[in-house]
């Protein structure tokens, strides 16, 4: 059974002005596990889909299935906490609180979440140590290079075990070797824990990591490749 399915989903924005058709009659769905790159050229609606798929933005028309739970129909406190509770978010621009450690920023969700102080405070160091920062856990983001802090990024993210982690250019900041570093960990991550990771790139070295590959062309599906284990 899909975790997250789309149906019909449209996005128009200015509506009642020059109409820009972000998103058109997209229909998909993803399985458990999966490793799926949204590829396209600017403009042509990935991000605006993982907007979408995180409960970010609304879409003009149509579904979001996740876990058969519509999000389209959540009022926004729901929302909100459907987002804290099921969705790991990774961003281009790492997004990580300056004042906090690296273990407190993988922490934030997981106190948020209401989860035991000793289940979040092992969950956040073990989580660090699988990205290969275990000895870093006190550092400050500005003492922390690009490729590590996008790892205490996607630590954070994967911290509270979501159904699956929506990741916007998360190599586009990133060196040639701490891209390959973010994605073997990645990799290992998905693997390990089964998580649903939904890319949205340009990156060749992401795509051709990906075992499925969905390419959006005007906000449209042109194709949708499997390219297996």
């Amino acid at each position: 059974m899909a975790v997250i399915e789309t149906i019909g989903l449209s996005k128009i924005y200015n509506e009642t002005i020059v109409p820009v058709k972000a998103l058109n009659e997209v229909n998909l769905a993803f399985e458990q596990g999966e490793f799926t790159s949204i590829v396209g050229p600017s403009g042509s609606g990935k991000t605006t889909l993982l907007n979408m798929l995180g409960g970010l933005d609304k879409p003009s028309s149509g579904s979001i299935l996740i876990n058969q739970t519509d999000i389209t129909k959540l009022k926004e406190r729901q929302l909100i906490d459907y987002r804290l509770r099921h969705i790991g978010f990774v961003f281009q621009s790492y997004n990580l609180i300056p004042v906090l450690t690296a273990v407190e920023n993988v922490s934030f969700i997981m106190l948020l979440q209401k989860q035991p102080r000793k289940a979040i405070d092992q969950r956040a160091r073990e989580i660090l140590e699988q990205v290969g920062l275990g000895d870093r856990l006190n550092a400050r983001p500005a003492q922390l290079s690009g490729g590590q802090q996008q790892r205490v990024a996607v630590a954070r993210a994967l911290a509270s075990r979501p159904d699956f982690v929506l990741a916007d250019e998360p190599t586009a900041n990133l060196d040639t070797q701490s891209a390959f570093n973010l994605l073997d960990i990645m990799e290992k991550l998905n693997r390990d824990e089964n998580i649903t990771l939904i890319f949205s790139t340009h990156d060749q070295r992401v795509i051709e990591r990906a075992r499925r590959v969905i390419t959006l062309v005007d906000g449209a599906v042109a194709s949708d490749e499997n390219h297996g284990s």
